[in-house]
């Protein structure tokens, strides 16, 4: 008996040690913090539309960017809330563990639709602007605040898709913000958790993870549960939806790739480490990027390796873009690798910033041939496609 006291005890001490152990890993390579005077800061990606990127900044604004000038233009600043739970429930909606009178944070990519583009924030809000003026046309919520929002909205067939760290699922009319629905992602016992994870939305369904380590498709319509995936880890990744397939991340280390009818598994991929950065599928390929450091080339029907697996120096958080044959990732330090899909070798590398001073963890963006990686320091750093070229940079600060 006292042996078999011992062995629990045991168990238990290592769970505590690999909870920290994740805790620490998320503050060192992902970048959050729960330390005194310490402020979530986001990352946001770019999106362009009509020669256009636009982006959320640490100022808690959304920036338009002129490709063809680099002019700029600037939304009003996003209002802070007063509170509320934020990553690992350690962080007010409004700031850092403290509070602050700093910008809100934007962690989730814009998206537009017809004339608007739309931007959620970590206050627990999404904010609806005129692309041609970043005039604001609509709010939601409009006198409260929701949990803080991370992951980004997605626009399809005229609504707003997101989820909240209250494990709630929303969705919204897109030229109003007039809530139409919103759904919990609930385990087995009716318990929701906070959700990360970007949407994706095809044929009716939409596919989202959650923290408590399930893929939910919701239907569209009104918001009713199709069915649900459990995996061995938090699921934050976004879904790639392909060919009736999802493909999606978890941090149990594996990659998923499930049927999108019914949820059931085709075949799983395990890393090194998470998958956090959203795949991209090519010519029947999976390149998937992990935070272990390596980028994985799978069958794309089977799972199966293709080669071995690429060695970027350093994690692999920002979703990679496509150009032409190949398929372009970004470390988490500002390494940029260009990888040509048809012989699977590397085409060519690029360093941002030889001083190690930068870091990139949001979705990079790509047009007519230039990559556009926003950086923590307030800056689009820009790098030509086809020949790793770095370009000029563009200041993302409303003070500039």
């Amino acid at each position: 008996m006292k042996e078999t006291t011992k062995k629990k005890r045991s168990r238990r001490h290592i769970g505590k040690i690999l909870i920290l152990a994740v805790l620490l890993l998320v503050i060192g390579i992902i970048g959050f913090s729960c330390v005194q005077g310490l402020t979530p800061v986001g990352w946001s990606g770019g999106v362009v539309s009509d020669n256009t990127l636009y982006v959320g900044t640490k100022e808690g604004r959304l920036v338009a960017v002129n490709l063809a000038d680099g002019s700029r233009q600037w939304a009003a600043q996003l209002t802070a809330s007063g509170g509320g739970g934020g990553l690992f429930g350690c962080m007010p909606a409004g700031g850092g563990c403290s509070g602050g009178s700093s910008g809100v944070a934007i962690y989730g990519t814009p998206t537009f639709g017809n004339e608007l583009v739309y931007i959620a924030g970590y206050n627990g809000r999404v904010y609806a602007y005129a692309k041609e003026t970043l005039a604001t046309r609509w709010v939601y919520p409009r006198d409260y605040y929701l949990a803080p929002i991370v992951g980004s909205a997605v626009v399809s067939d005229g609504r707003v898709y997101l989820g909240g760290s209250d494990g709630y699922i929303y969705a919204l009319d897109a030229e109003t913000g007039d809530p139409l629905w919103n759904s919990p992602a609930a385990d087995e016992k009716g318990k929701t958790e906070k959700i990360w994870s970007t949407p994706a939305v095809s044929d009716g369904t939409l596919y989202i993870g959650s923290t408590n380590k399930n893929v939910y498709a919701i239907n569209t319509a009104d918001g009713t549960r199709k069915w649900v995936f459990p995996t061995e880890g938090s699921v934050t990744a976004t879904p790639l939806v392909v060919d009736s397939t999802v493909y999606i991340g978890s941090q149990d280390r594996y990659l998923y790739a499930l049927n999108a009818a019914d949820g059931t598994l085709k075949w799983k991929k395990m890393g090194e480490n998470w998958f956090w950065a959203k795949p991209v599928i090519y010519e029947g390929k999976i390149y998937a990027g992990c935070l272990d450091g390596k980028v994985y080339v799978l069958d794309a029907a089977t799972g199966n390796e293709l080669i071995t697996p690429f060695n970027p120096e350093g994690p692999l958080a920002a979703d990679p873009v496509i150009y032409e044959d190949n398929v372009i990732f970004c470390t988490r330090e500002g390494k940029l690798y260009s990888i040509d899909t048809a012989q699977d070798v590397l085409n060519w590398d690029v360093t941002l910033d030889e001083q190690g001073k930068v870091q990139v963890n949001g979705p990079l963006a790509i047009n007519d041939g230039i990559v556009y990686i926003h950086t923590q320091d307030l800056t689009l750093r820009r790098v030509n496609a086809e020949t790793g070229a770095i370009l000029g940079t563009i200041s993302l600060s409303s003070g500039e």
